[in-house]
């Protein structure tokens, strides 16, 4: 059978005609209609579910789309269900670790030697030191910091920014980003990919989400420092911070292609990678 493809509201290569083969297969292609490329992980599949359960149709049918539903659940996931009940990270070096069951993260520590501290982390107790031209501290939580992430699919940042302070444009391309202000208040902002910027000042106790992918910041706007933790549904998010990544580049970037992409002259190019390049 030929895969299935979604592009806007399209249902390419799956069947020839539906009116050739099977008059079911007008529903069929019927649920899919409301969705799109933007919105298929969050809603696809449950839909194809429901409606696969409320529709009559032949059991060939029914098998066909909720091995849909199924496929597009799974492909949704930022990182696969654990094999095991736990696997903490093993040191690097440790040649006592198992790496037989633990695709897609760490090597696992024997169990015999797991103990509860393996699932406990205090750094988050304090903050990053905001001393610097961002005036922005981020204290990673994810598997690197905190082993006993590993496999289960999540970690959490804390984020402090003194009066002014940016945790300045990024993204993490394998996961979405919960920000929980804690502390004073931060604007809050993302930019989809139709180039529309989504915003709000959030306030301590007040969370905003931001999709799997979408180039944000965190912005301190009130009067003293404030603090977020940051929740994802990733062991490992990544991080692409926009600016450094651009001007700071190992090897760089050619002037000519950043400053035609900018619409600036080669002069502003190199001033601003004076800004990011390291040493």
């Amino acid at each position: 059978m030929a895969t299935m493809t979604v592009q806007g509201n399209i249902v390419d290569d799956l069947w020839t005609s539906p009116s050739q083969s099977h008059p079911g297969l007008h529903w069929a292609a019927a649920a899919f209609e409301p969705f799109n490329s933007l919105d298929v992980c969050n809603s696809t599949s449950t839909v194809l579910q429901s409606r696969a359960m409320s529709k009559p149709s032949s059991s060939s049918l029914l098998l066909l789309l909720l091995l849909s539903a199924t496929l597009v659940a799974t492909t949704c996931r930022a990182d696969p269900d654990p094999v095991q009940d736990f696997c903490v990270a093993a040191a690097p070096g440790d040649h006592n670790a198992s790496y037989s069951t633990t695709y897609p993260g760490f090597p696992c520590k024997p169990t015999s030697s797991v103990v509860s501290d393996d699932f406990f982390f205090a750094a988050h107790a304090s903050g990053a030191s905001t001393d610097n031209p961002n005036g922005a501290g981020v204290t990673p939580g994810n598997v690197e910091a905190f082993p006993g992430l590993n496999t289960l699919g999540l970690s959490i940042n804390r984020v402090d920014l003194a009066p002014g302070g940016v945790n300045p444009l990024h993204t993490h391309p394998r996961s979405a980003e919960l920000v929980h202000v804690e502390a004073g208040e931060m604007l809050v902002g993302f930019v989809s990919t139709e180039g529309k910027f989504y915003s709000k000042v959030v306030r301590a106790g007040e969370s905003f989400v931001i999709p799997r992918g979408m180039m944000h910041f965190q912005y301190n706007v009130g009067t003293g420092a404030a603090r977020a933790m940051t929740v994802f549904n990733s062991q490992l998010p990544g991080v692409v911070l926009a600016a450094q990544s651009l001007f700071g580049a190992e090897p760089e970037i050619p002037d000519a292609v950043l400053a035609k992409s900018f619409q600036v002259d080669a002069d502003t190019i190199k001033l601003l990678k004076s800004k990011f390049r390291k040493g």
